[in-house]
């Protein structure tokens, strides 16, 4: 018999209307196997199964809901079995099918437009429709997942704009038109991978460069807490930390921070996500609770004021049985769990409301009051709780209580004992109806039970059943610098708010007191409870935007805490100061790489970030000095705040030199900047069974450890090298693929050549006449093409053929170049035919009968010379010939795609006789794009 259960997936809830979904789990099969849809039109009275509606065979997944308009409902259908959703315009009533040509893993509905949605697939496209699901329109594709949001009102341009992180790199696009043209980069430059958040008014991300304008660098994980109220709640885990998270506030604008609290204990989800043990209270403003973790004891802290002061919970006086607690601050507290319940129909370990303001529930209080675990949820906007025993034994009683929880009734609601699986408290904690469901057996089919608590009401509140309630915080009645005062039921008042009731409250402003202003940035509080700088901050700093003649706010060291609505008092002694800017000399001037390196590739843009830490910066101008002969100078460091480019034309190390001078100083950084080059020799051809040192030259040498990674043929493992030559030997004749990796710092150089292996060949080295060498730029390029002119002439001259003649003009000076004959794939001959052919060319060199023109007015002739570079008889055992592998200047970036792209010479650059028009090779394989510099972009030689 197969092991099967039914699982309630879904449910959802629109005025009058429930659905349902259910599923049938094989364990067997380890699948859903079927799955029912469900609808009751009175509150789950009576329910009417829709599986004809859908299709009788349709296995669902998930369903789905408009958070704008409640109506409307969409269905996934299971993406094994088919892709496609099923849309309701009538609360269920009827449902129309669409086929989809991806498959959906999230959907994102827009919070203001009902039919807009954003739709994530399996293969990390992002589609968009603005017909809720009925067409669908690709957004954008290598989109990290969960890494998009739609624009909000009033802080976006445009209402259908979308946030989005793709190839590390956070740009925003057009709902409908996402093209390259529509595009925008809000951060110009790479950010770390699944760093984006857009929350509120405020964005995140991790910038893939040095950090410029932050003291603190958030050197492992950050996870946003809370935005509301123009301040931010960020849990960040510190270099130094492995289970624990530290807690920091914002100023207004989210951009500076200050530590709240420290080692906040956290834990892994069920989908393997960071859970932080801190928990917002709903319905105060200002109120949180934290588990923080000290000398491996945790223990649970509460704050009235947004984590300016943090205290240790007081334990009740008495136990369950009315025993005396012996429990003293500070050396007893209470301890909550604040973990909030991944699964929506059973309660978690904290829960609070904001129509239920000062109600928290939570376990300790359960437990206090039954003797076993008992889910607890709101009624009526939480003028009654309800308690459910949470146990694996069939049950058939509930608990109500109408007076927070401090006494509780015991009511009935099912005749047959029920193995309960979840409740549903759907639409909401204002309503008096609940549905549980379980089994009343393990075989059983689904049983829901529908209570409706309004038979114990039997009236509706007036303002004679309410009392009044002050907030406070162990008796101190100013919190956040107000007093409040809230209206709530009396013990002793059974009636029904209903869900029009609205919390009251009356407030007054409190005088401010030094409890009502934090430590400002940069500073941190004492032992005594005073703040002060740390001893990472210059006060000094804020003046480098600073300038001269006019107003800056100096701190006292204080903040007034965000949406602290105190006034007079101490205000004034606290508060920032305004004072004349004065100008200072230049301090703290850094001089760093836009991709934190010292190494970079010759031919590419190298970014070069300036900034200061001291310094009227609209008055210091800086002068960069590249280290080649070129240098710029700025007015001042507000203009390169976006970096500084240069194009570098020589290999080398280079001494860059930045300088900030004004008035009354200067000040300078410097960094010492290596360009990279590697040589090579080409084509290269092999002796099947005979070893051949493949080399590669990195110039220049001097950038310390180098690695050098070797994928030889179709070996599925590299050979690790520390020098740059490896003997190989290939045992098969025809062309094996060689790519090496050269590792060199943060840069990795990479490429991949083509080695020709035969049993046999014939090569002799070649000669030029001395014209040719002024026209040599000793570039990549130039010898590449030379190389095709010389195999024309000699194919012209002689009649060999073309695919057994291979032609290579060699670095340096004077110019010299290799041909080599290989054996014809069409013909079977002898070794001897090609010394038949090899004599044949020889002779037409010595006769000087084989010329070229390089350019009108400069006829090149071609010589045989002295000396070969490989043997013409293969006659020796130990026979070993050399090959050396070009390597182009490749930096690996997010998933190491390689596009490279081929320049065009410009006037001006040494020994510019070579031009060649602007083109991108290629595509040749695994999509690898070659580039070739000219002599402006690699002139090194060996």
């Amino acid at each position: 018999m197969k092991k099967q259960r039914l699982r309630l997936d879904d449910a959802c809830f629109t005025l009058q209307v429930i659905l349902m979904l259910t599923k049938l789990f094989d364990f067997n099969l380890n699948s859903v196997t079927e799955s029912s849809l469900w609808r009751s039109t009175d509150y789950g009275g009576k329910y009417q199964k829709l599986n004809d509606k859908i299709g009788a065979k349709t296995i669902l997944s998930y369903l789905y809901v408009s958070p704008n308009n409640k109506r409307k409902i969409m269905l996934l259908t299971d993406p094994e079995v088919e892709s496609s959703l099923l849309i309701s315009s009538d609360e269920g009533a009827m449902f129309q099918k669409y086929r989809l040509n991806f498959y959906i893993l999230s959907l994102l509905f827009h919070p203001e437009q009902e039919d807009w949605i954003l739709a994530y697939s399996h293969d990390q496209k992002l589609y968009s429709s603005v017909e809720f699901g009925r067409r669908w329109q690709l957004v954008h594709e290598k989109v990290a997942p969960n890494r998009f949001y739609w624009s909000k009102l009033g802080l976006d341009k445009e209402p259908g704009l979308i946030h989005l992180e793709t190839s590390a790199l956070y740009i925003t696009c057009k709902l409908q038109n996402c093209t390259d043209a529509n595009k925008a980069k809000p951060f110009p430059g790479y950010i770390d991978p699944n760093s984006l958040v857009v929350q509120d008014e405020y964005v995140f991300v991790f910038p893939n460069t040095p950090c410029r304008r932050y003291k603190i660098k958030m050197h492992l994980d950050l996870h946003v807490i809370s935005t509301d109220e123009n301040r931010v709640v960020a849990a960040v885990q510190e270099w130094n930390q492995n289970e624990t998270y530290n807690l920091y506030v914002s100023d207004t604008l989210g951009v500076y921070y200050t530590l709240a609290l420290e080692n906040v204990v956290s834990s892994i989800g069920p989908e393997g996500n960071v859970m932080v043990d801190l928990y917002e209270v709903a319905g105060i403003k200002g109120m949180f609770l934290a588990n923080r973790k000290l000398e491996n004891q945790v223990k649970t802290y509460i704050t009235y004021n947004r984590g300016r002061d943090w205290r240790l919970l007081l334990a009740p006086s008495q136990d369950l049985k009315g025993n005396s607690i012996h429990c003293v601050l500070p050396y007893c507290s209470l301890h909550l769990h604040l973990h909030v319940s991944a699964n929506p129909y059973t309660s978690g370990n904290i829960a609070s409301r904001e129509s239920a303001p000062g109600i928290i529930v939570l376990p300790f209080l359960s437990l206090q009051i039954f003797n076993e675990e008992y889910a607890v949820l709101y009624l009526d906007q939480g003028g009654a709780l309800v308690a459910i025993r949470h146990t694996p034994l069939p049950i058939r009683h509930l608990w109500l209580s109408f007076d927070e929880g401090h006494f509780w009734n015991k009511y009935s609601f099912t005749n047959t004992p029920l193995f309960v699986d979840g409740v549903l408290g759907e639409p909401g904690e204002e309503t008096l109806i609940m549905t549980i469901f379980g089994h009343v057996s393990h075989r059983s089919e689904w049983q829901l039970v529908k209570i409706d608590f309004r038979s114990i009401f039997n009236r509706r509140c007036t303002e004679a059943d309410y009392q009044t309630w002050h907030l406070h915080n162990q008796g101190e009645p100013c919190l956040m610098g107000v007093k409040r005062i809230y209206q709530k039921l009396k013990p002793t008042s059974r009636c029904v708010m209903g869900k029009t009731h609205l919390v009251s409250m009356m407030s007054s402003s409190c005088e401010c007191t030094e409890a009502d202003f934090e430590c400002d940035y940069g500073f941190e509080r004492q032992s005594n409870g005073k703040c002060a700088p740390a001893f990472w901050f210059h006060a000094s700093s804020v003046s480098r935007r600073c300038t001269a003649g006019m107003m800056f706010l100096n701190t006292t060291g204080y903040r007034k805490v965000v949406s602290n609505n105190c006034s007079a008092g101490v205000s004034m002694e606290y508060t920032a100061k305004r004072q004349q800017c004065q100008v200072q000399a230049p301090k703290g001037l850094h001089l760093v790489t836009s991709e934190g390196t010292l190494t970079a590739t010759l031919g590419s843009n190298v970014t070069f970030l300036v900034f200061l830490e001291e310094g009227d910066s609209a008055r210091t101008s800086i002068t960069l000095d590249f280290g080649d002969g070129r240098a710029l100078t700025y007015s001042n460091v507000s203009a390169i705040e976006d970096g500084i480019k240069h194009i570098y034309r020589d290999v080398g190390i280079y001494r860059v030199a930045a300088i900030g001078e004004n008035f009354f100083g200067s000040e300078t950084a410097t960094l010492y900047l290596f360009l990279l080059c590697v040589m090579y020799m080409s084509p290269l051809v092999a002796l099947r069974n005979k070893e051949v040192n493949l080399t590669a030259v990195l110039w220049p040498n001097q950038v310390g450890t180098v690695t050098y990674i070797w994928w030889i043929a179709n070996n599925t493992e590299p050979v690790i090298t520390l020098e740059g030559s490896l003997p190989c030997t290939f045992s098969r004749e025809g062309i094996s693929t060689v790519t090496v990796q050269v590792s060199a710092g943060n840069t990795i150089l990479q490429d991949r050549k083509n080695i020709v292996v035969h049993e046999y060949f014939r090569s002799h080295l070649l000669a030029f006449s001395s014209n040719l060498d002024e026209q040599n730029p000793d570039v990549a390029e130039w010898r590449l093409d030379v190389s095709r002119v010389i195999k024309n002439a000699l194919i012209q001259s002689t009649g060999v053929r073309e695919e057994q003649l291979l032609v290579t003009v060699l670095p340096g000076l004077p110019t010299t170049a290799e041909f080599f004959l290989l054996p014809s794939k069409w013909l079977q001959k002898s070794p001897a035919h090609l010394d038949q052919l090899s004599e044949m060319l020889l002779s037409a060199l010595n006769q000087n009968l084989v010329q070229f023109t390089l350019r009108p007015g400069i006829q090149v002739t071609v010589y045989a010379a002295h000396h070969s570079a490989a043997p013409l008889v293969d006659t020796s055992e130990n026979q070993s010939g050399s090959a050396m592998l070009m390597l182009l200047s490749v930096v690996v970036v997010g998933l190491a795609v390689f596009i490279i792209y081929k320049f065009k010479r410009t006037m001006g650059c040494p020994r510019a006789r070579y031009q060649t028009p602007k083109m991108l090779r290629g595509p040749v394989k695994d999509k690898l794009l070659t580039l070739y510099f000219n002599d402006c972009m690699c002139p090194c030689s060996l």
